[in-house]
């Protein structure tokens, strides 16, 4: 590729994985469909998490979709059945998407390294549990987020419930899980939905300059910000003031921190690899 990224097979071209300057940049790539979810690309898209995730020549992953929009979830018209499948019990069925939940979202969630998501256009259902699960959101002006489930009278999966209760408050989970309007980027920013809204034609290269600087930035001492921010949803204070001392001290025996130390006091940007 001409810009120095490497091609990475996901597998089909319903989801296109690249390499450039440590980014992973995974693209849902059915815009013709909104980049709903299907058989070819939620399986590729479960692999490439895991497999960037796990290497260590990547440092942050990028979930963008191609065209005007991020993901519009699942396939609506394949909903509601279809007699040609072979028959599952209701525990199968639990089963399977538990399955399928664990190592889609479930997975980007435990990535320790940092992870963002860049919104040319709409997320919604299970596709808008997938934006945030990435710790950070870009988003263009014309992007708009809905939870869409209660449209097609169903509740909810891939952690929406979760990450929207951490996100916007239990009020405003309930008002956008019953409501499910669609909301602006910018009432979605207001919300904290967002982190940051940009232009539609200065979304890409926002997002990947964001996941640029980071991917190049302290490996290790993300990792550990990212254990300090989960525990923090859930443990007391003291125990979250306990894990951060046990952090910061290994923090401050790394040669990250050394690197960041001289780097500060000669001027210049760090190099951390």
């Amino acid at each position: 590729m001409t810009d120095g990224s490497i091609a990475v097979d996901a597998g089909t071209d319903e989801l296109l994985c690249a390499i450039r300057d440590r980014v992973a940049v995974i693209t849902l790539n059915r815009p013709g469909a909104r980049n709903s979810l299907s058989d070819h690309l939620t399986p590729a898209l479960r692999r490439m998490i895991k497999q960037n995730g796990d290497d260590p020549e990547v440092g942050a992953l990028l979930i963008t979709g191609a065209g005007t929009a991020f993901c519009s979830g699942g396939d609506v018209k394949g909903m509601g059945g279809n007699a040609a499948a072979p028959a599952m019990s209701f525990s199968d069925k639990v089963a399977r998407l538990r399955e399928r939940q664990r190592t889609l979202t479930g997975v980007l969630v435990s990535v320790r390294k940092p992870t963002i998501a860049a919104l040319p256009g709409p997320a919604a259902g299970a596709g808008l549990a997938i934006a945030l699960a990435c710790d950070l959101r870009i988003a263009a002006e014309s992007t708009i987020m809905t939870t869409g489930y209660a449209r097609i009278a169903l509740t909810g999966d891939y952690g929406i419930s979760w990450l929207l209760t951490r996100l916007a408050g239990t009020a405003r989970a309930r008002e956008l899980m019953f409501l499910s309007e669609r909301i602006s980027a910018r009432r979605c920013e207001a919300l904290g939905l967002i982190n940051r809204v940009v232009s539609d034609s200065e979304l890409q290269s926002e997002a990947f300059e964001m996941a640029r600087a980071l991917a190049n930035g302290p490996a290790s001492a993300y990792a550990s910000m990212k254990d300090n921010l989960d525990l923090a949803l859930s443990a007391d204070f003291l125990t979250s003031l306990d894990q951060e001392a046990e952090r910061m001290v290994l923090a401050a025996g790394t040669a990250q921190h050394a690197e960041a130390v001289r780097a500060f006091i000669e001027k210049r940007p760090p190099t951390y690899r």
